[in-house]
């Protein structure tokens, strides 16, 4: 048997959580839905998703909800991080919103809360509704608007119970792979023109953060994808190319929301933002919480001179890899590097959770107790290198896996699995992998040293 890696010191203190999103999980529809997504419209494109699957039933979460709660409860979470879909709730992305859909995350908000398990949704995670795609999508300045309309109709329904919200979950990858270059929904291949979706994502989270503050929200934040890039050669080419994707992929979400400007595109020849006054005020005071989703750094090249784009993507050499290849290289110190940098440049940073962090690795489909020491090594490091960026200064409350429950993993279908749980697709049944007794060895001890060095502190999510 392969030994158990060596378990990181756990910084004290810290919140502990996991985290799904609604169209990875849920699976089947109830009797009469009508709601359509970019993502039902994205996988009836042939192609479009590696291995020809849907996402039902995936977990068949909507209809067994309490199966996820008990795994939850079961890891001693802290918080619980699931995503609330838009289309499912406001099917049209207009109206008073689907009372059934409601019902049920009222339902969920309710199990979490009487397991001891803070709910902590996401508005948005990647599910816009197909009518307002059709309307522009995140191109179009009124789906700001839209997006708080619906973020009314679920904090008027779970805002009694809830004052911890994820706005949007990686508007970064809905930019980059959403509009840019189409490998996911929706699917559009605009490259820079794909830009003023940032823009867009980021003015609608501020329009959802003041209306969730308005309901009574104590802590809201939204989260993005956050890459350490790397140049692959020390040449003034690669550092230009490493600058301009740090610039797309990291800044243009951080900056405004940290800084209260975007860095100067227009500089690096790229398009300006369609900035309107007061549009950077609202975004820049709109965060309790700074999200980063972190999986793996990123190695680029100057690309060649008749290129559209000025940089390459390539793998990151002497690094081992996950389940996806060289497309997602294992370096865990890449994720300490990051969190120092963005400290070193914002040192007002705001508390900053780690949203989602873990790892995919071929898998058993059936039934059966995975011993995973790969994504327990995985963990193990990364968790270390938070651990050295709070020693370093960095402001860090929070550290999510991703994910609780092996899922339907968007355009990869059911070819990689990341879960701590490990999902039979044909039959439905759960299975604690090893990483998931680890997971809850980590939390049961961290809890242990905490309360040795202050006996008076009341953990979240444990009354």
């Amino acid at each position: 048997m392969t030994p158990e890696p060596v378990r990181p010191s756990a910084p004290s203190g810290l919140r502990w959580s996991a985290a799904t999103s609604a169209f990875q999980i849920e699976g089947s529809r109830p009797t009469g839905e009508t709601g359509r997504s970019i993502w039902d419209d994205f996988l009836e494109r042939p192609g479009a998703i590696v291995d020809g699957s849907t996402a039902d039933p995936a977990c068949d979460s909507y209809r067994h909800p309490e199966a996820d709660v008990d795994l939850a409860a079961g890891l001693g979470l802290d918080r619980y991080r699931f995503s609330i879909p838009w289309a499912r709730v406001q099917p049209d992305g207009r109206g008073q919103g689907d009372g059934g859909a409601l019902d049920h995350y009222s339902r969920l908000v309710d199990r979490l809360l009487d397991a001891g398990v803070t709910p902590f949704p996401t508005l948005f995670h990647w599910e816009m509704p197909s009518e307002i795609e059709a309307d522009g999508g995140w191109l179009a300045r009124d789906t700001a608007e839209r997006f708080a309309d619906y973020t009314e109709i679920v904090a008027g329904r779970l805002g009694d119970r809830v004052a911890h919200w994820y706005t949007l979950n990686e508007p970064a990858m809905t930019t980059l792979q959403g509009y840019a270059v189409g490998a996911l929904a929706p699917g559009k291949q605009l490259l820079f023109g794909a830009l003023p979706t940032a823009h867009h994502q980021l003015l609608a989270h501020a329009r959802a953060a003041a209306v969730l503050r308005s309901r009574g929200a104590t802590a809201v934040g939204l989260v993005n994808n956050h890459t350490w890039v790397l140049p692959l050669h020390d040449s003034a080419e690669d550092q230009q190319a490493a600058a301009i994707y740090d610039l797309i992929h990291n800044r243009v979400f951080s900056e405004p929301l940290l800084a209260g400007a975007y860095p100067d595109l227009e500089a690096l020849g790229l398009p300006s933002m369609p900035v309107h006054d007061g549009d950077l005020a609202a975004i820049g005071g709109s965060i309790d919480f700074y999200g980063i989703n972190f999986y793996n750094p990123t190695t680029v090249t100057a690309a060649a001179a008749d290129s559209p784009i000025p940089f390459d993507i390539v793998p990151t050499p002497g690094v081992p890899v996950t389940g996806f290849g060289p497309e997602w290289p294992i370096m865990p110190e890449a994720l300490r590097d990051l969190l120092v940098d963005l400290h070193t440049r914002h040192p007002h940073l705001p508390p900053v959770i780690i949203g989602e962090n873990g790892a995919s690795f071929p898998e058993p489909e059936r039934a059966t107790r995975v011993e995973d020491a790969d994504r327990i090594a995985y963990l193990s490091g990364h968790i270390a290198a938070v651990g050295e960026a709070i020693d370093a200064g960095v402001p860090i409350e929070e550290y999510t896996v991703w994910s609780l429950l092996d899922n339907w993993e968007w355009a990869d279908g059911y070819t990689q699995r990341f879960g701590l749980v490990h999902v039979d697709f044909e039959t439905g049944q759960r299975t604690p992998k090893a990483s998931y007794d680890w997971y809850r060895e980590l939390i049961t001890s961290s809890r242990t040293a905490t309360t040795a060095t202050t006996p008076t502190t009341v953990t979240e999510g444990t009354r």
